[in-house]
């Protein structure tokens, strides 16, 4: 369960927050030989599940993430339905602990990983300072240093699978690290919390592209589009402006088409992201701390 600091948050909101955690679980059917294996982490509703039952749709195996096992399974028995195939596995990205359950459970299961695409995260909504399982700013171990820790731990299978593909699903919200106050224990905002977390994200992408550089592994980040009509937004109380569908399109260019790694793209053209993003003393703070956060103990 997740440990909150100044619990004002909406009954309907909690509600689904508060939801009893299992650990990983996994069913659905077993890839066929030869079959592209896809991760790809939030699958269970709005973006990630748009992405999976397109995936699946083109014959794919689809891993399914997400918390809620009833959502997950009804997107597993879809894909199963047609062309594809799919299995659910259940992980709360609040805790480590599941984020290695998760790493383990697919190692064990796969002996190939062809795309991970890390699309789970939280927005700025409601707008208070939590803290994870592992006594983190809520959104930046969500957001980022969950993603963060499951690639590291499937990096190898990644790599030994090329050519392969790692997608990060990121913003054009990007606020720049305080390096004085990561957690952000001072003048908090989700907002700050959430563009903070997406600017770490391209960073890491930066740094997968440099450190895989050579290996046959292409390495993107997006901002997907902008107030799709996801849970997210619903819980931020905007007006969507963009649809699923256009989000899932940007989504899959990283997947399928003939693109250069090591960019952030705004929906399906490159963009320049925020300049900590591009900055190597930055970007070697930011992966020294990850490391060190991301340590079992």
């Amino acid at each position: 369960m997740y440990r909150f600091v100044r619990l004002a948050v909406p009954s309907l909101v909690a509600a689904a927050l508060l939801a009893p955690l299992q650990g990983v679980a996994q069913s659905g059917e077993p890839p066929s030989s030869g079959q592209q294996i896809v991760l790809i982490t939030g699958s269970t509703s709005g973006l990630g599940r748009e992405v999976a039952l397109r995936m699946g749709a083109r014959g794919a195996h689809v891993i399914v993430h997400g918390r809620d096992e009833e959502r997950g399974m009804a997107v597993v028995n879809e894909i199963n339905a047609g062309e594809g195939s799919a299995r659910f596995y259940q992980a709360d990205f609040a805790a480590f602990a599941n984020v290695r359950s998760l790493a383990e459970a697919v190692l064990l299961e796969y002996d190939r990983l062809d795309v991970l695409v890390n699309n789970a995260g939280f927005g700025s909504a409601p707008d208070e300072r939590w803290i994870s399982e592992d006594g983190h700013e809520f959104r930046f171990q969500v957001n980022y240093l969950a993603p963060f820790l499951l690639t590291n731990l499937l990096k190898e299978r990644i790599v030994a699978s090329a050519p392969s593909r790692i997608v990060n699903v990121s913003s054009l919200a990007q606020s720049p690290i305080d390096w004085d106050d990561v957690m952000i224990e001072t003048d908090f905002s989700g907002g700050r919390a959430y563009g903070q977390s997406k600017l770490a994200q391209i960073g890491h992408t930066f740094d997968l592209h440099e450190e895989l550089g050579g290996s046959g592994v292409l390495v993107n980040a997006l901002h997907p589009a902008t107030y799709m009509p996801t849970g997210m937004v619903q819980r931020l109380g905007v007006t969507p402006r963009a649809t699923i569908d256009e989000g899932a399109d940007a989504v899959m260019q990283l997947i399928l088409d003939d693109v250069e790694g090591g960019q952030f793209f705004n929906q399906m053209t490159p963009r320049r992201a925020h300049a900590q993003a591009y900055d190597v003393d930055s970007r070697l703070r930011l992966r020294e701390l990850s490391r060190r956060l991301t340590t079992s103990r």
